[in-house]
């Protein structure tokens, strides 16, 4: 920091002390005081941290995204303005949410609590008590509450809260109300602010195009970016790190007191798009980029296979159609938990179009990705191409297998995994490239999210499988082969076949 915010604090309480009223260091600390059950778990100790920092920061602007249900609006709209109050009995505080009457919760919530414990030192002025506004007895501080929309003519803020901007999914979609909230950030918050006063964003993330994606997309942005991911999803062999010190995949700790298993559950219920978004902060741009959104691809619903009594699957017709069936892998750089994710897709080709049958992504040690190569082989023994990628662990795995699997193709990639994926991107826009449905392939979804978010997701290698298998199976010369349609395969048609 510019600053030695520690020594600003110190002078601020002294300047504004009160006889006989205690001081605590941080919001946190004066939560504990005034409710026993009041969890601080690391992610509430480092915003409480990021929260001290920005109120003794002349002009700070910080932004907090962490789960929803994990304590962040409890500390930084409910105790952090009581905690700011006590440090600075003059201070104009606007609380603002998507919604008024959310705001002016928030509102009551402080000045109940200031009615509520006498002994902080505090009293609401009996002429000025609504919820929607409030002011302290003998001084100038208080607190005002508005939606994210309303006016706030004629009030100085010297700390803005603007907690939950967006309401839901169906807001957060819709580019009227994104660009109506950007408005009321530019033209009315932004003038009501006092010289130094910080401001302080408090939300899930829903869309990359939301308030904080629009703040941090600014050109030279000032915002502090605090985002918690409920999942370490960092990757150490690239040199990063944690906010929280976690291990790869390991979860938060919950003030709610979410177990692993609940963890899980709710990752798995919430599915790719909204724990990526929510749960993580990371959300994928809706529209645009380099593939096309998820509503866009090509899907198919019927299983092009027949499954045999032993698990393996069969492509009738594969060898007589012309038709090609392939594995595409992309490996991992490290055989450890830190390292990206292992990616091992069956593609199909029939004619001029290419379809995603199956697919594997986890992270795997060495061992373990001999195995699941050795075992999507015995699974799809028609796949007689095995694409892997000549790099990382690929290159030991080639060596490995090269005696025991036949059919393992070394792939040197031409050019960055930009230009790699934009290079098969027209046949997807041109939906030559077919998907499955959730019901035949209930991972697609991690695809999906992927492609959106690509080349910004924080793992891409479903993507790097993608344009890889796509590129050998259509990007290569196609002979005689444009007639090849496989009707059999619309999802209007009804059809049956038996196994070999």
């Amino acid at each position: 920091m510019s600053i030695d915010w520690m020594t600003a604090l110190a002078d601020k309480l002294e300047a504004h002390k009160v006889d006989n009223a205690p001081v605590w260091d941080t919001p946190g600390a004066m939560a504990q005081h005034l409710d026993h059950r009041t969890k601080q778990t690391p992610a509430l100790k480092l915003i409480d941290q990021k929260l001290v920092e920005a109120f003794n920061t002349p002009d700070s602007r910080l932004i907090i995204s962490m789960p929803p249900q994990e304590g962040k609006s409890q500390r930084a709209s409910r105790r952090f303005p009581l905690w700011a109050l006590t440090q600075n009995r003059d201070l104009r505080i606007a609380m603002a949410s998507y919604e008024a009457r959310i705001a002016e919760r928030w509102g009551r919530t402080v000045r109940d609590d200031i009615r509520q414990n006498p002994d902080i030192g505090l009293t609401i002025r009996d002429d000025v008590s609504a919820q929607r506004e409030w002011q302290l007895d003998g001084h100038d501080g208080g607190m005002f509450s508005t939606g994210v929309g309303g006016a706030m003519t004629g009030r100085p803020v010297d700390l803005l809260l603007i907690d939950d901007p967006i309401k839901g999914r169906e807001q957060a979609d819709s580019p009227t109300i994104r660009e109506k909230t950007w408005e009321w950030w530019t033209d009315v918050a932004l003038s009501r602010l006092a010289p130094g006063a910080p401001v302080i964003v408090i939300l899930t993330r829903w869309h990359a195009d939301d308030l904080a994606g629009r703040l941090l997309a600014e050109a030279d942005t000032d915002w502090d970016f605090l985002n918690i991911p409920a999942q370490a999803d960092h990757r150490p062999e690239q040199g990063e790190t944690d906010i929280l010190d976690r291990e790869p995949g390991e979860f938060m700790i919950s003030a709610r007191g979410r177990t692993l298993a609940q963890w899980e559950s709710r990752k798995k219920a919430s599915g790719p798009k909204t724990w990526a978004s929510l749960y993580q902060g990371q959300p994928s741009p809706g529209e645009g980029g380099v593939f096309p959104p998820e509503e866009d691809w090509a899907r198919y619903q019927q299983p092009m296979w027949v499954q045999r009594p032993d698990g393996s699957r069969i492509i009738p017709g594969l060898a007589e159609n012309g038709y090609e069936l392939i594995q595409s892998w992309d490996m991992a750089f490290k055989d450890t938990k830190e390292s990206d994710f292992v990616v091992g897709q069956i593609w199909l080709r029939v004619g001029i179009n290419a379809y995603l049958l199956d697919q594997v992504r986890d992270r795997l040690n060495f061992n373990a990705t001999v195995d699941a190569v050795k075992a999507m082989t015995a699974k799809w023994p028609q796949a007689s191409a095995k694409l892997i990628e000549d790099k990382a662990n690929g290159s030991a795995v080639l060596a490995h297998l090269a005696k025991q699997v036949a059919g393992m193709i070394p792939i040197e990639p031409e050019g960055s995994k930009l230009a790699r994926a934009n290079a098969i991107s027209p046949f997807v826009f041109a939906r030559n490239v077919h998907l499955p449905d959730a019901a035949l392939l209930p991972n697609v979804g991690e695809l999906l999210e992927e492609t959106k978010s690509f080349p910004n997701s924080p793992h891409d290698d479903t993507v790097d499988a993608l344009s890889q298998a796509v590129s050998y199976l259509l990007l290569h010369d196609l002979i005689d082969q444009s007639d090849l349609v496989a009707e059999e395969w619309q999802d209007d048609r009804e059809w049956s076949i038996s196994p070999y």
